[in-house]
């Protein structure tokens, strides 16, 4: 590892300048978290519903053969997973009886981290120091060392010899029934595949590759690799057990459109009942939607602070002062944050939920009017005494 330090010293106006810059795109940046928040309350609504109308609907059906009376419907299968011809790898001869065949490449390149440190100066200004630090690292892409801060050093090949590559077996029977692609890609449980030998190979990767530990080596010593060596691996999904929630169509499957425009279709490893198989469907909704929500209330308290950074840059003037505002602002950030986080999904689940929606801000409403009421009562006067002092 190598490093390359930078120190750059900005002047109090072009921090100002950088900082209005910045607020605007801040306002830009609300307006984008808002519109997240309230779709995905939308998605999330919508979804729920179309699960929740599927698993009224849904029959469980054999998938050994094929009901023509369950045409249209949607319906649920267990079944085993059946592959024709191997799929095939030709550049590197590897063979699989599976669902999918999945090649992984690696190139062991020169990877850029930078770590940056501001400090602030009297007048305004700031100095920011920039470490550069040169590490070696597999990735799957080429990474660009043209771009590097010392490149001249570090230099990465510009392309790879192979790229990660995936196969999918068609047809895949189901059964009767044929899968449809787009389950197809929803089989999962993908399994290493080691590389016993390259005898059937291309010439081109029988001359210039060594097999190590299961993975195809391209490159002097596996234990010592350089920047450039590649490394190949193989991934099968093995046919397997699977269970299928789908609209029969014929002796394969579509997507069933629920009443409000949205779709089911749903597939899981494993023999699984379909009322399990809607709940886990239900539950990766959930988690979608409380992954916005999340990301959502941090796009947003980003975009205050950008907004509020004008602030803390004039009070940079003094440094101990600029650190103060600077996190108060990063406080009120938070704080203007969750204010439109919760209106927003209120307003969304009002829209979206309105008897629901109603009911939650009447219940927040009665319960903010309650905490106003109790700060906002007098201290109660002392008791008076009943009997007077004894004497002294």
């Amino acid at each position: 590892m190598s490093d390359y330090v930078e120190v750059t010293r900005r002047g109090f106006g072009s921090r100002g300048k950088d900082s209005i810059g910045g607020a605007l795109f801040g306002v830009v940046l609300v307006l984008i978290g808002t519109v997240l928040l309230f779709w995905n309350e939308g998605r999330a609504v919508k979804r729920y519903k179309d699960l929740k109308e599927g698993a009224a609907a849904v029959v469980s059906i054999p998938s050994d053969q094929v009901d023509p009376a369950m045409e249209g419907k949607l319906v649920h299968l267990n079944g085993e997973t059946e592959t024709g011809a191997p799929l095939k790898d030709e550049a590197f001869g590897v063979t699989a009886q599976a669902v999918k065949l999945i090649r992984k490449a690696e190139m062991y390149q020169w990877v850029e981290v930078v770590r940056t440190e501001t400090k602030n100066k009297i007048g305004g200004g700031t100095e920011e120091v920039k470490t550069y630090s040169y590490e070696k690292e597999w990735r799957n892409s080429p990474v660009d060392s043209s771009r590097f801060k010392v490149a001249s050093e570090h230099q990465n090949p510009t392309e790879m010899p192979f790229r990660d590559a995936s196969t999918a077996a068609s047809p895949v029977a189901f059964g009767a029934f044929t899968l449809p692609d787009f389950l197809v890609a929803q089989i999962g449980g993908a399994q290493a595949l080691p590389v016993e030998s390259l005898e059937t190979a291309s010439e081109g990767v029988r001359t210039a590759a060594k097999l190590d530990r299961g993975f195809v080596y391209f490159g002097i010593d596996p234990n010592s690799p350089v920047v450039g060596d590649l490394r190949v691996s193989f991934l099968s999904v093995p046919n397997g057990p699977v269970s299928v929630i789908a609209q029969q169509s014929g002796s394969t499957f579509v997507s069933y459109r629920t009443k409000t425009g949205g779709s089911v279709d749903l597939l899981e490893s494993g023999h699984v009942s379909a009322a399990d198989m809607f709940q886990m469907a239900q539950d990766r909704n959930k988690l979608l939607t409380w992954a916005i929500r999340i990301g959502g209330f941090f796009l947003l308290a980003m975009a205050f602070s950008m907004i509020l950074r004008p602030i803390a840059v004039l009070a940079s003037i003094l440094p101990f002062l600029g650190r103060l505002v600077g996190t108060g602002t990063t406080i009120v950030a938070f704080l203007l944050a969750g204010i439109i986080w919760g209106l927003t999904v209120s307003f969304a689940w009002i829209f979206y939920r309105p008897v629901l929606g109603i009911i939650l801000l009447a219940g927040a409403v009665f319960l903010l009017i309650l905490v106003v009421k109790r700060l906002r009562r007098p201290a109660s006067p002392p008791p008076l005494q009943t009997s007077p002092p004894p004497l002294a």
